[in-house]
């Protein structure tokens, strides 16, 4: 399951556009929709990208493979497994909320967006002060 650059672009891309205009029609109140259905384009994008990360995360587990090449490699794709997670919790309770299924505080809400960016900036930092540059 290998994806071009420009294939993978234009995917984000497509599915961005679909997104925005169905945010665009739910906020002009064009359309009496769920927020639930307006972050479909959000979910199955995400979707793919959890399929695409744990089938290369499964693909560790086939016979021959030296768990000593690529120890960094899996601790990147963890992380990214983490941020996925914390961007579809964030995503749901920001649909709750906006759908008032639930009278949380905004400021919970936005709990798992703040883990990401502070673990995102983690990495960030890390990468820029920590890696060894040969």
């Amino acid at each position: 399951m290998r994806m071009s650059l420009a294939q993978r672009v234009l995917l984000t891309w497509l599915f961005t556009l679909l997104f925005l205009i169905m945010l665009v029609l739910k906020l002009d109140e064009k359309a009496p929709w769920n927020w639930f259905l307006i972050f479909i384009p959000v979910w199955i994008f995400d979707t793919i990208l959890l399929v695409m990360l744990i089938v290369k995360m499964a693909g560790r587990c086939k016979s021959g493979f030296d768990p000593r090449n690529g120890s960094q490699s899996m601790k990147k794709k963890v992380w990214y497994l983490i941020a996925m997670l914390l961007k579809l919790a964030f995503c749901l309770a920001l649909c709750a909320k906006l759908q008032r299924f639930t009278t949380m505080k905004l400021a919970y809400v936005f709990i798992p967006l703040w883990a990401l960016l502070l673990g995102a900036l983690v990495e960030l930092g890390y990468n820029i002060f920590y890696v060894r540059r040969d």
